[in-house]
């Protein structure tokens, strides 16, 4: 008992330096993605937005500083965009001031505090990752998402160009801890590892970049 708790306790130290971390960055980090990887960074959040539908009730966890949530904003009926960092929902809401169907939260995207079934799509933005236990998350994501509906999940593929991985080992010296990296092969096999076999792949190009899995519950 002592040892659950002792390992329970550690996992919460880990969670809240790696959110402090995000939290410290917010205010710098669209610059970074802007001046480093702009093409990626803009194109993820309009192809992703391909996948919304103007009915469409949706929940993005990890949304940041707000770069995905803006382009979600402009095609569904209501978002709920949820962050851990503070600062991050911060940038995020700062953004995305001119749009009446968002709702900012502060959630944990390992512990969804909602019930089965609620959303029509469920987003999660280059967060897996970073995350020691994915598959729980992705259990969590797919608990709240409705039968029919999907669950999106745009990754940067770290390992497909030198430049990306220089600008990873970059991010890492600031703090920054990846638990995982991927190139689309790894990628694709990460979700069929997980049981997930029915997966849409698209890959937005550009210096470092980003591969969107789409799982149809």
């Amino acid at each position: 008992m002592v040892h659950s708790v002792i390992e329970g306790n550690s996992a919460e130290k880990q969670k809240r330096g790696i959110h402090m971390f995000w939290d410290k960055i917010s205010p710098l980090y669209d610059l970074f993605e802007n001046v480093y990887n702009h093409k990626v960074y803009s194109g993820t959040g309009k192809k992703v937005a391909e996948f919304i539908d103007p009915t469409d009730v949706v929940l993005e966890c990890a949304c940041g500083t707000g770069a995905i949530t803006a382009c979600i904003a402009e095609k569904c009926r209501k978002l709920i965009a949820t962050d851990f960092a503070p600062g991050m929902l911060k940038q995020a809401a700062r953004k995305c001031r001119k749009y009446g169907n968002v709702r900012f939260k502060k959630a944990d995207i390992t512990n969804i505090k909602c019930g089965d079934d609620r959303f029509d799509k469920v987003v999660a933005g280059n967060v897996i990752h970073l995350l020691p236990d994915p598959g729980k998350t992705l259990t969590e994501l797919e608990r709240v998402v409705k039968p029919g509906g999907r669950i999106i999940i745009p990754t940067y593929i770290n390992m497909s160009k030198k430049s990306a991985g220089l600008a990873v080992k970059f991010i890492e010296l600031l703090g920054a801890d990846f638990k995982k990296q991927f190139d689309i092969d790894s990628y694709k096999s990460f979700f069929t590892d997980m049981g997930y076999d029915k997966v849409e792949y698209h890959v937005v190009e550009g210096r470092m970049p980003c591969a969107i899995a789409v799982i149809k519950k």
